[in-house]
């Protein structure tokens, strides 16, 4: 009987253990920038009651789930990077990662909601647009 090989070393694994789910620098920078232009928000809520995926802001009177992706979590078309050590395994990991964010996104829509997604390396101020353009075209 053969050992399973683990996923990563362990000075992968520590500090994979160390990265933030939720109040991350970006999303910190982007609620900062709502809040100084006068959004009120809700921060790591489940738009949908029995939905299992949670949004970074929610609007949810207004309808407005808003996601600040990782660009290795979520495979950003720019930063995104491919891991050699068990290649197969992350390239598994982040396809499930975007299909997941895909399905999130046809649930909020067929569920009427607006769903802005946002890069974590995208400046919090053309992010704050974004997401104040979507609350003022009344969606």
């Amino acid at each position: 009987m053969s050992v399973p090989r683990p996923l990563t070393d362990a000075a992968t694994s520590a500090r994979m253990s160390r990265q933030r789910r939720a109040d991350t620098a970006p999303e910190m920078a982007l609620r900062r920038e709502l809040h100084r232009r006068g959004a009120r928000f809700f921060v790591d809520r489940a738009p949908l009651p029995k939905m299992r995926r949670r949004a970074d802001i929610v609007f949810p009177r207004r309808k407005v789930a808003v996601f600040v992706d990782g660009c290795f979590w979520h495979s950003c078309p720019v930063h995104a990077t491919s891991p050699k050590n068990n290649g197969e395994f992350w390239t598994e990991k982040l396809a499930g990662n975007v299909a997941r964010d895909r399905d999130t996104d046809a649930r909020l829509a067929e569920a009427g909601w607006t769903v802005i997604r946002v890069w974590e390396h995208e400046a919090a101020e053309s992010a704050a647009d974004l997401v104040l353009a979507a609350l003022e075209r009344g969606v």
